[in-house]
């Protein structure tokens, strides 16, 4: 098992603690772990990527041309990373940001509404885990359990009361999925 992963959008939405998540997971269930984030100096409304790539097998580079799984969370985002999915991948959106239709048709397409249910939850902060279990009823590749473990050691101990509602908020958005083509 291979799986090279995008994770796109502005600083602010979670997009580096997700992979961060993904990556602790991933290490848990003792598997090869890269995270490589990219951002500029503005964090917060700037661009923002991640790299992750979860395997069983060594990685030889954590630098990437081509993408199994594209998380996609902006217009910008989407207009660089789209044609970068490997054919037969898969492209997770958010619809709150993206202005068009996704143009491929070689590779799958799936959308979580994961804005306007984290409005739904009065919840600004939850867009991200929404976002992550949408990833991970599409694509399995890590038992919620070690995401948990995972999100545990990557918030501050003073944070940890947010735990259940991180977990309510990624089991919701494994029912948000909705499969464009």
């Amino acid at each position: 098992m291979k799986e090279e992963i995008i994770i796109a959008g502005f600083g602010g939405q979670g997009v580096l603690s997700m992979g961060k998540i993904l990556a602790y997971s991933g290490l848990m269930e003792g598997k090869e772990v890269s995270w490589l984030p990219s951002y500029g100096p503005e964090q917060r409304g700037g661009t923002a990527n991640v790299t992750v790539i979860l395997s069983d097998e060594p990685i030889s580079s954590p630098i990437l041309n081509a993408y199994d799984i594209a998380i996609i969370l902006n217009q910008p985002s989407l207009d660089k990373f789209e044609n970068k999915v490997k054919p037969g991948g898969i492209l997770l959106y958010d619809g709150y940001g993206i202005h068009r239709d996704i143009q491929r048709k070689d590779i799958r397409v799936y959308r979580v509404d994961a804005m306007d249910a984290a409005t739904e939850m009065q919840n600004e902060k939850a867009f991200n885990m929404l976002l992550l279990g949408g990833l991970l009823k599409i694509a399995p590749m890590v038992k919620l359990e070690n995401v948990m473990a995972g999100l545990k050691k990557t918030l501050p101990a003073r944070h940890h009361k947010l735990l259940p509602m991180n977990e309510e908020a990624i089991r919701r958005g494994m029912g948000l999925v909705k499969e464009i083509q």
